[in-house]
């Protein structure tokens, strides 16, 4: 379980960051284009935390794909953060409209690793064709993670299918659909069974089916709400009646995005 930090902006951004981390969140995530790397930076320093409990992902924008300035991001990247290293550094999205060839930012990750900069490397919004060069170029077992939306109402079964068979871990993003899972008559039965919110009913799915989450909120008691679904159990027959439920449209569908799986 990560708490995700778009829109944990100023201070009230830090102060939700240490909220976070007061409960139990051991996994941050933010993004260059989040700007909100100095917030995670400023919590991390404020928490007292030792640094190597607490698990840093950031993901580098479009912007800095062109050659010789991954690097130079990165490094920006772990100035902001005030960090030596980052756990977990992704490609926030494929080139824009595919204007540039994939090796020409991939390759720029796999050197900031091999530098030191990032421990772990990984993808986001890659469809299956998109993971698949992705291993060609660097061999299997590099990618670490493809962070996609993902959720009981859009479940992107062919990607997270494909993914599991790799061994590469699926985080979901949107991973509470914005908060619009009420009224669902499925999670709200399941959610009324075990006395917890739909919200947690949705992460405990998704934990249990391997995948990693990252929910966030401005609201200190839905951070904490979200971070108890950790120790919710559901049963075969919940999970079960999530994995039937018909799937929606996507929520983050740029017109400048790859070509989806269906």
């Amino acid at each position: 379980m990560g708490y995700g930090t778009y829109g944990r902006l100023g201070k009230d951004g830090v102060a939700a960051i240490l909220k976070a981390l007061e409960v139990g969140y051991r996994h941050i995530d933010t993004a260059q284009s989040y700007d909100t790397e100095p917030m995670v930076g400023e919590a991390l320093c404020r928490s007292g935390l030792p640094r190597k409990e607490i698990f840093v992902t950031t993901k580098i924008d479009t912007g800095n794909f062109a050659a010789g300035k991954l690097l130079p991001s990165l490094r920006r990247s772990l100035d902001a953060l005030a960090v030596d290293q980052i756990d977990l550094t992704l490609i926030h999205w494929p080139s824009p409209n595919g204007e540039l060839p994939l090796a020409a930012y991939l390759d720029q990750l796999a050197e900031a690793q091999d530098a030191g900069l990032t421990r772990l490397i990984g993808v986001s919004n890659f469809t299956i064709a998109l993971i698949g060069e992705a291993e060609r170029r660097l061999g299997t077992g590099r990618i670490a993670t493809n962070q996609i939306e993902l959720n009981p109402l859009f479940k992107n079964r062919k990607v997270a299918d494909n993914c599991q068979k790799r061994g590469i871990v699926v985080t979901c993003y949107l991973p509470i659909a914005h908060g619009g899972l009420g009224g669902n008559p499925v999670l709200e039965a399941i959610a009324a069974t075990h006395g917890a919110s739909v919200e947690q009913v949705a992460l405990a799915w998704e934990l249990a089916k391997g995948y990693a989450a990252i929910p966030t909120s401005s609201r200190p008691e839905r951070i904490a709400s979200n971070f108890a679904a950790i120790r919710l159990a559901l049963t075969a027959a919940d999970i079960a009646a999530i994995d039937a439920l018909t799937d929606g449209p996507r929520a983050i569908d740029p017109d400048w995005g790859p070509d989806w799986d269906a």
